[in-house]
């Protein structure tokens, strides 16, 4: 229990320092693709490369972001028209806002996590994601909380009376579908929510359909710049398999004891030399494709060697709202490119 935990805990920490280290509401967040750099998309992902670190004290909490009183915050105009369900959200969850945003209930959200900053215009608080706590956010009077799982906290909102929707990472494309369908429903957004998930069922399967097919092709993939990835039996080390690619951290968790997130080494990645490179950890670390050439052994990897490094948006990766379907897009791309 205590190595899951600290998974977890890296997978939560990953998220936001790669937020935290993004500029807040910039406009290259929504883009799929850096055209000034070898790249083919953006995205995001959950950055930390101490796990076992106490973040407690640099947490969302000490992200500079305005702090309204609660008692101002804008409810949207909810009041002007009548609309069923909640009448005031609050999200604790980046992923869970562009959820709520997405499905039309962007109006009725009141409060969002200091690391909700996508998309533009989202009230943004100094409520923390990462260690929320029930007073400030019953501050804010909501009839509808959206947040990760966290047992005491929920508990403590739904004592209060507050519907409680919980946000958890997807192991596939059906969860997430799914969970844009809860999400929608608990807003009263049944219907704009099922047309987001089947729009973004079609564009996933689209461009998985037209790529190439990649097998035989290995990729690493960069979760922070001390060699963190993730293997195939996560949410993004699944996204790769669709597309038919190998990927070249499965042998160092063969057990299964990181759960899907081992550390890797610089030998291991000389050893693996891997034929496609994702860099998850553009914003949170400053990593780019001259930079990694410059590691030991790295300037004689195939994919550095032949251009195929590609640099991520991590926000884009690490959240699984509608913006996901721009990460399939940067494989597919980036698989058209080299097949």
């Amino acid at each position: 229990m205590k190595a899951l935990t600290k998974i977890l805990a890296l997978l939560t920490l990953l998220a936001l320092l790669a937020a935290s280290c993004g500029d807040d509401g910039s406009d290259d967040r929504s883009e799929a693709t850096d055209s000034g750099s070898d790249s083919t998309s953006d995205t995001t992902p959950e950055n930390e490369p101490e796990p076992e670190e106490d973040e407690a004290d640099s947490g969302p909490d000490n992200e500079e972001t305005s702090t309204p009183d609660p008692a101002d915050a804008d409810s949207g105009d909810s009041t002007d028209v009548e609309v069923d369900g909640p009448q005031r959200i609050v999200s604790i969850d980046p992923s869970g806002t562009e959820i709520l945003f997405a499905v039309g209930a962007g109006d009725r959200v009141v409060a969002v996590d200091s690391f909700s900053y996508y998309p533009e215009g989202t009230p943004v608080t100094d409520l923390s994601a990462f260690s929320p706590n029930v007073e400030s956010i019953l501050g804010y009077e909501p009839d509808l909380v959206v947040m990760g799982f966290n047992a005491d906290v929920q508990a403590g909102l739904e004592a209060a009376g507050v519907e409680v929707v919980l946000s958890l990472a997807p192991t596939n494309f059906d969860e997430l579908f799914a969970q844009v369908e809860t999400i929608g429903a608990a807003t009263g957004n049944e219907g704009d929510a099922a047309q987001v998930a089947q729009e973004m069922r079609e564009a996933v399967d689209e461009l998985i359909a037209n790529a190439p097919d990649a097998t035989g092709l290995s990729l690493y993939h960069e979760l922070d710049n001390t060699l963190y990835t993730v293997t195939s039996s996560t949410f993004i080390g699944a996204v790769y398999g669709l597309f038919g690619l190998e990927n070249a951290a499965d042998p160092a968790d063969a057990d299964g004891s990181s759960f899907g997130y081992p550390q890797l080494n610089d030998e291991y990645l000389v050893d693996a030399d891997p034929d496609l490179i994702f860099l998850a950890d553009t914003i949170c670390c400053g990593v780019d494709a001259a930079s990694i050439a410059e590691r030991p052994g790295w300037d004689q990897l195939t994919a550095v060697q032949s251009g195929n490094v590609i640099e991520l948006n991590d926000d884009v990766v690490s959240r699984w709202g509608p913006r996901i379907v721009a990460f399939v897009e940067a494989i597919a791309a980036a698989v058209a490119g080299i097949a």
